[in-house]
């Protein structure tokens, strides 16, 4: 099924509406600030066009950028950080886990009720399957971590954070 265009109804182009909302993520501008910039350069329009341009189409811009950006990233260059911590969802303990790269970008985050080899080597498999395998894992020594990369076969390039 065909998706329909998010710019159907609009009579400004698709240039203009990505150009505005991308002027406002990126910079530090204000939406007057986005208005007068446009008008520089000879595009008359408000600045609540800016701002519904921006909830509208601002999360599939995101989307188009993230995808855009991790399908590039299935690279075995990459240094991952991995981390779990505990936190008490209605009195009951849980453990979220996450996957970072070198970069601070959040690749992966699972939460599991246990915190051993078995919760760890299905969170390795997922984010390993969805962006490739890294060279380098560092983790926080947890004996999970090197249980669940032994089985996977990547203990060669797994070293624990200093500290």
């Amino acid at each position: 099924m065909i998706k329909p265009d998010p710019f159907r109804y609009f009579k400004t182009s698709r240039e203009i509406i990505r150009l505005a909302v991308i002027l406002y993520v990126r910079f530090p501008l204000s939406l007057r600030n986005v208005e007068d910039f446009l008008h520089e350069r000879g595009i008359d329009i408000s600045h609540e066009s800016v701002r519904y341009w921006w909830h509208r189409f601002g999360p599939i811009f995101a989307a188009e950028i993230r995808k855009r950006r991790t399908s590039g990233m299935k690279s075995s260059r990459w240094r991952w950080h991995l981390n779990e911590m505990f936190v008490k969802i209605n009195g009951e303990r849980h453990y979220p886990w996450r996957a970072v790269d070198h970069e601070g970008e959040v690749l992966e985050s699972f939460v599991t009720k246990t915190r051993d080899k078995r919760a760890a080597l299905k969170f390795l498999k997922k984010a390993m399957r969805k962006h490739g395998r890294p060279e380098v894992i560092v983790t926080d020594r947890l004996r999970s971590y090197g249980a669940a990369l032994k089985e996977i076969g990547a203990e060669t390039g797994r070293k624990p954070a200093a500290g």
